[in-house]
């Protein structure tokens, strides 16, 4: 009974689920992006742990682009499903790397975990109260009239 009507909610839930997803995923990308090069080698060597072994200063800085611009957009719901599609597999190679070192599913459970909700956000959508829904939505595109000529 209390439970009856939360479906209403929806587009609440996921703008709760973004912004505080997106405002994690920036929290702990921040120090990776400002952490320059060092810090990108040292992240982008996770790589090797799905088999690429070149250019880990690239790879770096695409997981640290990733966690904090990725992290801000989907706080804005501005490219929502992109944003979240690099998040989801930012969040495989961190879940890898954490099995590659012996963690276990106890050291790669956040990378899952965060993992399984960008997925989510994938299927779903940002939901209403977002910048996709405000600029790309059907819904709020302007319909012209043919002049009639």
């Amino acid at each position: 009974m209390v439970f009856s009507n939360l479906h209403k909610y929806k587009d609440e839930g996921l703008l709760i689920l973004r912004l505080g997803m997106g405002t994690m995923m920036m929290y702990h990308g921040a120090p990776k992006i400002f952490g320059g090069v060092a810090a990108w080698a040292k992240v982008g060597a996770a790589m090797k742990f799905v088999g690429i072994t070149f250019a880990p200063e690239f790879w770096g800085f695409m997981a640290a682009v990733s966690e904090f611009i990725g992290g801000l957009m989907i706080v804005l719901g501005l490219g929502t499903r992109l944003a979240a599609l690099f998040l989801t597999i930012t969040m495989g190679v961190a879940a890898a790397m954490k099995f590659g070192t012996g963690a276990g599913l106890f050291g790669a459970s956040q990378a899952l975990e965060n993992g399984i909700v960008y997925l989510s956000l994938i299927i779903a959508g940002p939901g209403i109260y977002s910048l996709d829904e405000k600029l790309f939505s059907p819904r709020n595109m302007v319909r012209t009239q043919p002049s009639g000529h």
